[in-house]
């Protein structure tokens, strides 16, 4: 059986869930809210399987432990990374969800 990682939200990263959502409603409709909802939670969901699931790299240019996870897989299309890094063996902390077009650094907590 395999061991099933915690996935903890910072406050920041549940700040950026709503405003990513609010955003594509009033870019793209509500339809395409409920859509891309869903491609967010399955890369949160994927973040299950700890900091080695398939897709995430280690960036410690970043600051230490840091890794990405692209919300697009599975045949899901998105443009946001989670950033995450463990807490302890079996918890990953996310501590912000970023477009691939920010200066990720400039959007970081202090470590």
């Amino acid at each position: 059986m395999s061991l099933r990682w915690e996935v903890v939200l910072s406050q920041q990263a549940e700040r950026d869930f709503q405003r990513i959502l609010h955003w594509t409603g009033e870019q793209f409709g509500k339809e395409q809210v409920g859509v891309y909802r869903e491609t967010l939670i399955s890369a949160l969901v994927a973040l299950e399987f700890g900091p080695g699931v398939w897709g995430a790299r280690q960036r410690r240019d970043l600051g230490p432990g840091i890794s990405l996870l692209s919300v697009a897989r599975g045949g899901r299309k998105g443009r946001h990374f989670l950033v995450f890094r463990a807490l302890n063996p079996g918890s990953l902390e996310v501590l912000r969800i970023l477009h691939d077009s920010m200066d990720l650094p400039r959007h970081l907590p202090e470590l």
